[in-house]
C-alpha cells in the first residue's frame, strides 16, 4: 500500500473550530485534508491524491482508500469532495471519491477558464466540461456548510486563474497553492493561466484573515533547515515570518522574486498527464474502440 504520513489532528477551541487531519503524499508532496465539524462529523475532503505513476501510465486508489477507512474510523460522514484548482503535480481523486461516496463535488467556477487554455494546449475543443464533471463550480463568496460549519470560498489567483480558498469555520482556512510554509514562502506562478501580480494580491488577502486563522497549505517539500513536512501555521506567522512576503514586502518586490525563481522550476512529471484528467474531475479519457484510454501528450509546447 502506498504510505502516507498522518499529521495530528488539529483542533481550535470554540464552537465554530474545524477538526482537521492531513495527510501527506510522499510523492508529489501533497497535502491532502479531512475536515470534520465536531458537532455533527459531518465531514469534507479536500485536495485528495490518486497516486499516478506516470512511468508506467497507472493508478493505484489504495491510500485513497486509507484515508476513506481513516474517516470510517473516526465516525465521520463525509458530505462534500473539494479540490481547490486542477492541480497540475497530482492527479485529483475527485471522480473516485464521487463513485464511492455519492456525495458532490465542487471546484472553482473558473475551471472553465482554466479549461479553454488547455483545450488549446492539448488540441482538443471538446475534451473537458466541468459543468458535467462537477457537481457544484463555486464563485467567489459563495458558501456552504460542513455539518454546522459555515464555510466561504474566496477566490485566490495566482496559481492558477481560478484557484479557490475554502474558509471554514471561524479559524481554519485551505489556502492550496498560495502559500507554502512561512520558512518556503511561496507557490509558483507560472503556469499557463497563473499570475505573480495575481498571486501577491491573493496573499494580501488571505492575510486579512484573523491572526489566529490557522493556513492549511497544499505542498511542502522540507526545507534545508527543516527535514520533515508540516503545513500548518497561523495568518500571524504568515504576516511576521513567511520568507517571501512577511514583514510588508511591496509587490514590486515580490513579483521579481517569485518571477525569477519560477524560471529555475521544470515543469512537474506528472502535469501534462494529469491535467486531461483533472479538468475532468480525474476521470481517464473516454476508452477508445479496444477498451483503453488514453493521455495525449504535446510535444515541443513547454
Amino acid at each position: 500500500m502506498k504510505k502516507i504520513k498522518l499529521s495530528r489532528t488539529s483542533d481550535s477551541a470554540g464552537d465554530s473550530s474545524a477538526q482537521v487531519t492531513g495527510f501527506y503524499d510522499h510523492d508529489t508532496g501533497s497535502v491532502q485534508y479531512l475536515v470534520a465539524d465536531p458537532q455533527t462529523s459531518k465531514a469534507a475532503l479536500i485536495d485528495v491524491v490518486m497516486p499516478f505513476d506516470h512511468r508506467s501510465a497507472s493508478t493505484d486508489n489504495t491510500s485513497v482508500d486509507a484515508i476513506l477507512g481513516f474517516a470510517e474510523t473516526e465516525g465521520l460522514e463525509i458530505e462534500w469532495i473539494l479540490d481547490t484548482h486542477p492541480h497540475a503535480d497530482h492527479l485529483m481523486a475527485s471522480s473516485y471519491l464521487k463513485e464511492r461516496l455519492g456525495c458532490p463535488n465542487a471546484i472553482g467556477a473558473k475551471v472553465k477558464d482554466i479549461s479553454k487554455l488547455w483545450h488549446e494546449k492539448y488540441n482538443m475543443p471538446d475534451a473537458f466540461d466541468p459543468e458535467q464533471d462537477f457537481d457544484h463550480l463555486f464563485k467567489d463568496g459563495d458558501s456552504f456548510k460542513i455539518g454546522t460549519l459555515d464555510v466561504k470560498v474566496m477566490l485566490s489567483p495566482g496559481h492558477t486563474l481560478g484557484s479557490i480558498t475554502y474558509v471554514v469555520g471561524d479559524d481554519a482556512a485551505f489556502v492550496h497553492d498560495t502559500f507554502m510554509q512561512p520558512d518556503a514562502g511561496t507557490s509558483r506562478a507560472d503556469f499557463p493561466g497563473g499570475s505573480a501580480d495575481e498571486l501577491y494580491d491573493s496573499l494580501q488577502e488571505l492575510l486579512k484573515l484573523p491572526d489566529h486563522t490557522r493556513l492549511f497549505i497544499g505542498h511542502d517539500y522540507g526545507t534545508e533547515f527543516r527535514k520533515e513536512p508540516a503545513w500548518e501555521a497561523t495568518v500571524q506567522q504568515h504576516r511576521r515570518h513567511n520568507t517571501h512576503i512577511g514583514g510588508g514586502v511591496s509587490k514590486e518586490d515580490f513579483v521579481a522574486l517569485r518571477t525569477g525563481r519560477d524560471k529555475t522550476l521544470s515543469l512537474p512529471d506528472r502535469m501534462l498527464h494529469v491535467l486531461q484528467m483533472n479538468l475532468r474531475a480525474g476521470k481517464a479519457p473516454d476508452p477508445e474502440n479496444d477498451g483503453n484510454s488514453y493521455l495525449k501528450i504535446p510535444l515541443n509546447t513547454f
